[in-house]
This record gives structure tokens, C-alpha cells and sequence, in this order.
């Protein structure tokens, strides 16, 4: 069977799901009714209406109701997984354990929780609890064996090279983002902004992945994949949802150089010993190398790749963690090689450039 790529499911998500074949995506990104169990209208303090939640899709008749379509739609999710998959799901403290906890019976592997920290969230009105500025997104691979996709220096480099952490702020989706209808309502009241998607699309796929969202919407997870060339599915029910994901997309335009999304990792590079580097030609044994803040720290360059100092004598590694009294060192980065009067650039430079030449 070929896969609708970059299409619209109508119907069932469940029933859509089983239409495909087994192990055929890469990601599932789910945003499945939260089941916010509303006691009835909510009321700003002028006695006018939240437009919250209150659709046909988010009633279920008690918790056992709920969990019985929770573990049906992730059993479906994960038939159609593949082996290497993976799966997000997004959720407030009404459904999110419940989720969680089901995720685990099926097989699936906690990777991460993560807190989208909301900076502009609805206040509580009635001042009877704490003002709830939070969703939590779970990201688990399909089992324990899996060997799941994970852009860590994309995700370091998103956040001006510091590691990204378990805890992200973002925005609301509100302003031209937020879809309206006709009456000027919301389109959709739970409708996710693309920055929370582009994060995880980048996080997770690489170019050309397939990625399956149960509960489309108005097609937030279908945008950003045109956009950052990938591939989606989508299962929706709802006509009006369908019609206005369908027209976002369309107007989407994709990224056009293909070179710009791909973001291997370091890991995947190929090693390059510090010895190359001399055989290339590219340092010369006898040659110095700077290391610390201020240069201060001095080495020299044996011909077998080596440093040597007045009491210290090993690896560009080795030698980088003495000279500092540090445990490890990472010798590419700490060492300098002078290319002008004033001018030190870090070794890893060279190792760069012979990585270049062999791609």
C-alpha cells in the first residue's frame, strides 16, 4: 500500500490508523481530547463568556470511558510505528497522568517529560485555584530497544548553543497565527502554535520522515512539516477542521533549499584524529599550541600527534585536563594554533576542514 503522504484523513483516527500499514511512520505527534470534565460555563469577572473548551469531541461519560479510547487510539498509534519511532503527546494535569500511565502498560518508553511553560496563559477568573500555565508534553520511543531520532546539537544550537532543557516558554497560539472562522470565533479552541511544533518536529525527524498527527485539527503539525520538509498524515473528522488546515497548508511555502534542514550530528561525523592533521600538513611537529582564556597555557606538537609541555606529555585530551587540573578536556576546542600576529583559532578548525573535503 502507498502511504497518503501529505494528506487528510476523514474519519475515525482509530479506524484511519488501522487503514495503514504497519510500521510506516517515523513520528506520531498526538493532541488528543483532554477530557476537561467542565461543570459548566466559565465567566470573566464582567460576566462575559471563556471561549473554552466545551466541544462534542471533549466529553466522555466517566474515566473508564476516556482510557478505554486513550488505549485504543496508542495501541493503533503504535501498530503503525516503526521500529526506530517515536511518539509525543500533549496534555493538561486532567488527562496527562491518565495518559502517561497507559503509555507504559503499552509497551512504549518514557524519554522525557516536557513542561511548555505558557507566557501569556488564560488567568483564573474565579481565584480559586492557581492560575494553570502549563501543558505537558510526554516524548517516548516505542519500546526500550528503539533507536529513536534525536537532534541534540539542533536543539543546542536553537537555544544560542546551551543545552535544551525539559522546560520550554512559548507562547499562546493568538494574534494572525490563531484561526477564525467566518463569526470570528476561533476555528479550533485548542489550536497549538507552530513554535511549540517546530521544536518538536526538529527535535525529533529528519528530512523526508513521515510524521502521523491522530487528531489533526486545523493542521498546526501538517504546516510546520511542509515547512521544514517533511512529510505528514493526518486524521480529522471534523469537516470544518479539515477544510481550514486544508487552506493553511496550501498557503504554506516550503522551504526551498533542501541543504538548510539537514543537522547531522557531531556523533555522526566522521573521527578525524589529531595525527591527521599532521599528516595533511595542516600543523607541523615542533609547532605551538595556545590553550585557556589568555593563551596562557603552552604545548608542543610531537610528530606522532602528541603534545609535549615542560611536565605533562600525551593527547591534545589528555595534556588540555592537566595543564587546567581539570578531569577531562576537550583538546579540539581548548587548543589554539596561532593564524596571525594576533589572531588564534581552535584546532577543531582543522578537523572541520578535512571533514569538509571528505563529504
Amino acid at each position: 500500500m502507498t502511504l497518503p503522504l501529505n494528506t487528510i484523513l476523514a474519519g475515525d483516527c482509530i479506524a484511519m490508523m488501522d487503514s495503514l500499514p504497519p510500521k510506516s511512520v517515523d513520528l506520531v505527534f498526538a493532541d488528543p481530547p483532554y477530557n476537561l470534565q467542565l461543570g459548566g460555563e466559565l465567566l470573566r469577572p464582567d460576566n462575559s463568556r471563556v471561549d473554552g473548551v466545551d466541544d462534542e469531541w471533549d466529553r466522555f461519560s466517566d474515566f473508564a470511558a476516556y482510557d478505554a479510547f486513550t488505549r485504543a487510539w496508542l495501541k493503533s498509534a503504535r501498530r503503525v510505528l516503526k521500529d526506530d519511532g517515536a511518539l509525543w503527546v500533549i496534555g493538561s494535569y486532567h488527562n496527562i497522568f491518565r495518559v502517561g500511565a497507559i503509555l507504559q502498560d503499552l509497551g512504549y518508553w518514557m524519554l522525557n517529560d516536557i513542561v511548555w511553560r505558557k507566557s501569556n496563559p488564560m488567568p483564573n477568573f474565579k481565584g480559586t485555584r492557581f492560575t494553570n500555565a502549563h501543558e505537558t508534553l510526554i516524548w517516548c520511543a516505542k519500546s526500550a530497544e528503539t533507536r529513536y531520532t534525536f537532534n541534540y546539537d539542533s536543539m543546542k544550537a536553537l537555544n544560542d548553543d546551551l543545552q535544551m532543557r525539559s522546560d520550554w516558554t512559548l507562547p499562546l497560539c493568538t494574534g494572525g497565527e490563531r484561526l477564525k472562522n467566518g463569526g470570528g470565533r476561533k476555528t479550533h479552541p485548542t489550536q497549538k502554535p507552530e513554535s511549540l511544533l517546530y521544536r518538536v518536529v526538529m527535535a525529533s525527524t529528519r528530512p523526508g520522515d513521515v510524521i502521523l498527527d491522530p487528531f489533526f485539527g486545523t493542521g498546526t503539525t501538517g504546516a510546520v512539516a511542509k515547512k521544514l520538509g517533511r512529510n505528514f498524515i493526518g486524521c480529522e473528522r471534523d469537516p470544518e477542521y479539515i477544510a481550514a488546515a486544508k487552506d493553511r497548508i496550501a498557503k504554506v511555502i516550503p522551504v526551498s533549499d533542501p541543504s538548510v534542514l539537514l543537522t547531522p550530528s557531531k556523533r555522526s561525523e566522521p573521527r578525524i584524529p589529531f595525527g591527521t592533521v599532521l599528516e595533511r600538513g595542516l600543523l607541523t611537529p615542533g609547532d605551538l599550541l595556545f590553550g585557556g582564556s589568555r593563551h596562557d597555557k603552552v604545548a608542543k606538537v610531537r610528530a606522532d600527534g602528541t603534545l609535549i609541555t615542560d611536565i605533562h606529555r600525551g593527547s591534545i585530551h589528555k595534556v588540555g585536563a592537566l595543564v587546567q587540573g581539570a578531569p577531562a578536556c576537550n583538546g579540539w576546542t581548548f587548543w589554539h594554533f596561532q593564524a596571525g600576529a594576533d589572531d588564534f583559532l581552535p584546532i577543531d578548525v582543522l578537523r572541520q576542514q578535512i571533514r569538509a573535503e571528505l563529504h
